[in-house]
């Protein structure tokens, strides 16, 4: 077994999180066997089942703009569902204690509104809220509103590291107290017991009184996917939980490592945070069945059409005339960037794409690889952990015994049986081995996670 830096935790939980992103191809909605993507039925048959598992938290993802491909609405992605916020009020009313997240943009909403929406989720949850902050710097996202594409890539953790500073104010500006309990008090609340806000630079600027009491765990719970060093400083100064793409073991180890640092700089103690890789999951009752269920989610997840899809953001151009299942495009590629129009698809380059596009030749004409077998190894969505029930939790109780992560945040496959299948088949098997809940011990998502109370 590998080495590491990282102390054994005496007493280890795994936290767990479903996050519903809602688009792209890690959903696969085209099996018979899939309800409805948009229908309330769906999510609360999921939150419900979320919490007969024990699960920390169910996360909404965002989308702020129906995604296109070169310029087109493209409809092989799930559209229509709606507000996270609006959604998750409504789950709180049909469930008791899970957590509800929603993933909020900083770059296009505005600091008062959007913490005064976070805390209604929380006061009408009762202390079950979240907020998964994210940024959006691209100017396609910006269209749909005033500002259009107004910030700078490089600024947008600035911006982001301001407007999560001001929540925090709002929400703390409501001492304990504020509200009378009492008719005979006299006045509604505390004189100062409510406090003003007011912040004015460059990227940030609002004077305003919070309408929202704090809840039962003082404010929203405060997620951060931080991979990126912007992400990262912003995730130690102010995250509660940290979303992160290391599912690797050495990899997760030296992530837990860095961040822990980064927050002993801002004064914070290792355990104020948590870190939740974003993972993916698919079981079999043997070895062998899983890794063919697992070929048969990559299969399913990226198809002919998704390829040729996918291919056409770094070409520059129209590939609609290829065969997917043909060698890679004999053209060359666009000289301009790489096209942003599907907007929230994971594109690590902005420039070198040529480079990029000579090595996939000379990969897959080494490997005799079609378009869409080549776009099935060079694009995300791979289950980070295939195997038996089993074999999953053994993994998992190493990796939160030794502390290079606190859990996991699973994107399902397939709905609900990729949910139903970890709560039925894999946490009695993570239970077994002591190292998950057997039952709620508090009533907050704070309380799930562990954390310490709000002090700011």
């Amino acid at each position: 077994m590998t080495t590491t830096r990282t102390q054994a935790d005496p007493r280890p939980r795994l936290h767990l999180g479903v996050f519903y992103t809602g688009v792209g191809p890690q959903l696969i909605w085209t099996d018979p066997s899939t309800p409805s993507h948009t229908a309330v039925e769906t999510f609360v048959d999921i939150a419900r089942t979320l919490e007969r598992g024990l699960f920390d938290a169910f996360f909404l993802g965002e989308g702020l703009r129906v995604r296109e491909n070169r310029g087109r609405v493209f409809d092989l992605d799930v559209a229509g569902r709606p507000d996270a916020v609006t959604q998750l009020s409504a789950l709180a009313a049909v469930t008791e204690r899970i957590g509800l997240v929603a993933t909020q943009n900083t770059t296009y909403n505005y600091p008062a509104d959007l913490a005064r929406r976070l805390a209604s989720l929380d006061l009408l949850s009762e202390g079950r809220a979240g907020w998964n902050i994210v940024t959006t710097d691209n100017a396609w996202t910006g269209a749909n509103f005033r500002h259009g594409g107004w910030l700078e890539h490089e600024r947008r953790y600035d911006r982001a590291t301001r407007f999560v500073e001001v929540a925090k104010e709002l929400w703390a500006s409501w001492d304990p107290d504020a509200v009378a309990t009492d008719g005979r008090a006299g006045a509604w609340s505390a004189p100062g017991a409510v406090r003003s806000v007011a912040h004015d630079d460059d990227l940030v600027r609002l004077r305003a009184t919070a309408t929202v009491p704090g809840s039962r765990q003082g404010r929203p719970v405060l997620f951060q996917a931080g991979d990126s060093d912007g992400g990262r400083e912003l995730a130690a100064r102010h995250a509660d939980v940290v979303f992160s793409s290391h599912t690797a073991y050495d990899k997760a180890v030296a992530y837990a490592e860095d961040l822990r640092l980064r927050l002993a700089r801002y004064g914070r103690s290792p355990d104020a945070l948590r870190i939740l890789p974003g993972t993916s999951v698919v079981l079999g009752d043997t070895a062998a069945e899983a890794e063919e269920k697992a070929r048969w989610v990559r299969n399913e997840q990226v198809n002919g059409v998704r390829a040729l899809a996918y291919l056409e953001q770094y070409w520059g151009t129209d590939l609609s005339g290829y065969d997917p299942d043909g060698p890679l495009p004999d053209i060359e590629p666009d000289a301009g960037e790489l096209d942003p129009s599907r907007g929230t698809l994971a594109i690590e380059l902005r420039s070198g794409k040529a480079a990029l596009i000579r090595k996939w030749r000379e990969h897959a004409a080494e490997r005799g690889l079609s378009i869409t077998e080549l776009v099935r190894e060079v694009s995300a969505g791979h289950a980070s952990f295939v195997g038996t029930p089993s074999s999953v939790a053994d993994t998992w109780a190493h990796y939160v015994r030794t502390r290079a992560v606190d859990g996991f945040n699973i994107l399902p496959h397939l709905l609900p049986a990729s949910v139903t299948d970890i709560v039925d088949r894999l946490v009695p098997e993570l239970q077994e081995r002591g190292v998950y809940r057997t039952a709620y011990e508090g009533t907050t998502l704070r309380d799930h996670l562990d954390l310490p109370p709000v002090t700011a």
